[in-house]
């Protein structure tokens, strides 16, 4: 899951990254609202964490352009703007939550697992297909109630392809949800991660359209 945290304050930027970092998140950091415009529009990231008081533009402004835009990634705001009128004014611009700096990383976290179900439309925190069951708070992965132990990166893979149930994937797309800025490329990595997942979960987990990419069909229901 790729991050973009758009924070101009150093020690926050440092802390938010590192922590999130460690939770399994892709987590790529800009301090300008410029830079963040630009590129949200020319990447992939499944979530904006925004401060408003940033150079270049403003995060309300920014996140105004993005919704112009249709832009549909939930945005996170991390803002030490406290009032009622703040809050309005982020949410009607079209912010899925708006959290007050100073906060506690476990509670952020939490908020942005909430939105990223949101926006995938899932109501609960378990998604169960067959007889796999997925906890993306935990990251832990279960086949018929057994606990599967799996890599940060083959659990990044089965949760982008989560997000969207029966919606294929390329190969460049998943990289770009496993690797942030900086990170070097396998040349076959992907391929290598799911032929470990299937053969952890099964064959039919993770499917393929040969020379288009990869999906998980949609499950029958969720619990």
């Amino acid at each position: 899951m790729r991050i973009l945290l758009v924070e101009d304050d150093q020690m926050i930027g440092e802390a938010v990254q590192l922590s999130l970092k460690q939770m399994g998140y892709v987590v790529d950091w800009v301090r300008d609202g410029l830079i963040a415009e630009s590129v949200i529009g020319s990447e992939h990231f499944d979530l904006v964490l925004l401060d408003l008081g940033i150079p270049g533009k403003d995060g309300l402004a920014v996140l105004q352009h993005l919704r112009r835009q249709k832009s549909t990634i939930p945005v996170i705001i991390i803002t030490a703007r406290d009032s009622i009128q703040d809050r309005i004014k982020g949410l009607d611009a079209g912010a899925d939550d708006y959290v007050i700096k100073p906060f506690v990383i476990e509670e952020l976290a939490a908020r942005l697992r909430s939105a990223l179900r949101r926006s995938a439309g899932q109501t609960e925190p378990e998604i169960h297909i067959d007889n796999v069951v997925i906890n993306p708070i935990t990251h832990e992965v279960k086949l018929q109630d057994v606990p599967v132990q799996m890599s940060a990166r083959e659990y990044a893979i089965i949760e982008s392809l989560l997000l969207r149930p029966g919606a294929i994937l390329s190969r460049a797309q998943l990289e770009e949800r496993l690797y942030g800025w900086g990170e070097e490329i396998e040349s076959n990595a992907v391929e290598v991660y799911i032929h470990s997942i299937r053969r952890k979960l099964g064959n039919q987990f993770i499917q393929n359209v040969r020379g288009v990419g990869y999906f998980i069909p949609k499950p029958n229901h969720s619990q």
